[in-house]
């Protein structure tokens, strides 16, 4: 494959969204090709090339997950142990989950958190203990080990077990056992060492269909475990090269027994119903297409968005990254997809959804939430269903800044067979899968989008349920 071929398929795609700057990167068939195409920022544009930094938002885990099994090949730290050996300040709003949860429950989501904390705890080296103090407050979905449901939180808390263990910061940690001996000379999580080199910065699309610079840049350092990495399109395909082989850097120097690194790549936890993956490894999302086991992670910041994926049985790797809300995503996923199929003949396709059912739209529709968002379910007759999530108006009125506008709403469409599994069809989360929970009774009391579990609050005909979700 071209270099001109991947570029020409770039540059008609970011023009397609409405993309101001993106970087992407290939590794196939033994070599790196990449295509940037675009500005970091449209009130004071510089070219993007390979160099550029963007914020990794969420794909930052996969190093958070990688540092801490490093410390467990080291014979630091125990998967299976609870945190609170490693943590022993931890306080949860339920103490028996505070009490039993492990390491490996925040390596793949099942800790039973709530998504975060929204809280700023300053840039000081002690953030991440006073994120981790603020955990107090958080709900407690599910008791640990029994599902899958994303948790930021979580990996901030991770991140912290990474501090008590080591001695030093969560970012030093990083530099000094990953960044350092695998070459990443163009990654970091501090502003300073950011400010001096060529950064993206993210845009947000208004009412009226115009791109604004977005003013917040990125979230405090008491969330870096779970996103504050800014890296370049380059360093990004070092760390998939890194995954993708044996666990030595590039000077011949192991910083991973080479099944360990596999180990990562292995299910820990099923998932159900989700375009992010069929199940969860340690720190990545697993998923089958096409007959082909891919490994990936993507990530949001402000008006930022990185897609990370390899394909390990290939030895292929595709990333992108992308400087506007909301429609990066959508061009993150056409390129990989396009990626996949033209690289390795591999094909993505979203499932097809039902004709509209006004029967079983009634069973869904109403009101669900977590502790940052709000999801709604109605219906549009005779077209179908639509969601709509939004963030709390407290979460924007504590936050204290510019926070991301809201989605419009998206179509959605229930799939074949009793597994009340559904699609979205349409906008910037097109493709994106999930399901619904049901109690004891067969009543929907939760819907799961983007992993993340949001419990049912009012229904289309009663006030709030109280049902427990399974």
């Amino acid at each position: 494959m071209s270099q001109k071929a991947l570029s020409e398929f770039v540059e008609a795609t970011a023009a397609k969204f409405g993309i101001p700057g993106v970087a992407v990167g290939v590794w196939a068939d033994g070599r790196e090709t990449y295509a940037c195409h675009g500005v970091t920022n449209t009130e004071n544009p510089l070219p993007v090339d390979q160099d550029t930094l963007y914020l990794l938002g969420s794909v930052t885990k996969t190093y958070t997950a990688t540092v801490l099994m490093r410390l467990v090949a080291e014979g630091k730290v125990e998967l299976d142990a609870p945190v609170r050996r490693y943590v022993p300040e931890l306080g949860l709003a339920d103490e028996e989950t505070a009490a039993k949860v492990t390491v490996a429950h925040l390596l793949n989501h099942t800790s039973g958190l709530d998504w975060g904390v929204i809280t700023d705890t300053g840039e000081g080296d002690d953030a991440l203990a006073g994120y981790v103090a603020k955990m107090a407050e958080l709900e407690v979905m599910t008791p640990p080990g029994t599902r899958a449901s994303y948790s930021q939180a979580g990996f901030n808390l991770a991140g912290r077990v990474v501090e008590k263990v080591t001695g030093l910061t969560y970012e030093r940690a990083v530099a000094e056992l990953l960044f350092e001996p695998l070459g990443l000379s163009h990654s970091f999580f501090a502003r300073d060492d950011i400010m001096t080199r060529r950064f993206a910065v993210g845009h947000n699309r208004g009412e009226d269909g115009t791109l604004s610079v977005a003013r917040l840049w990125r979230r405090s350092r008491g969330d870096n475990p779970g996103g504050g990495i800014a890296s370049s399109v380059a360093d990004q395909l070092r760390w998939a090269r890194f995954h993708l082989c044996d666990g030595r850097a590039e000077s011949g120097a192991r910083l991973l027994p080479a099944e360990v690194l596999h180990r990562m790549k292995e299910p820990t936890v099923a998932l159900r119903a989700s375009n992010l993956g069929d199940a969860l490894g340690i720190g990545w999302f697993l998923r089958d297409v096409d007959g082909v086991r891919t490994v990936g992670h993507g990530g949001s910041a402000n008006g930022q968005f990185a897609e990370f994926l390899v394909v390990p049985e290939r030895d292929f790797a595709v990333v992108v990254m992308s400087n506007a809300g909301p429609d990066g995503i959508p061009f993150n996923q056409e390129v990989v997809r396009w990626a996949l199929q033209t690289y390795l003949g591999v094909t993505d396709q979203d499932p097809e959804p039902l004709p509209y059912d006004p029967a079983r739209a009634r069973e869904i529709v109403g009101g669900y939430e977590n502790d940052v968002m709000t999801l709604t379910i109605e219906t549009e007759e005779p077209a179908g269903l639509r969601l709509e999530v939004v963030l709390k108006p407290e979460i924007r009125a504590a936050a204290n800044t510019e926070l991301p506008p809201d989605h419009a709403p998206f179509p959605l469409g229930l799939l074949p067979g009793d597994t009340d599994e559904y699609v979205i069809t349409g906008g910037a989360f097109k493709g994106q899968r999930g399901f619904f929970t049901r109690d004891e009774t067969g009543s929907v009391v939760g819907i799961d989008l983007a992993g993340r579990l949001f419990q049912r609050v009012t229904d289309g005909r009663t006030a709030a349920t109280t049902a427990p979700v399974e």
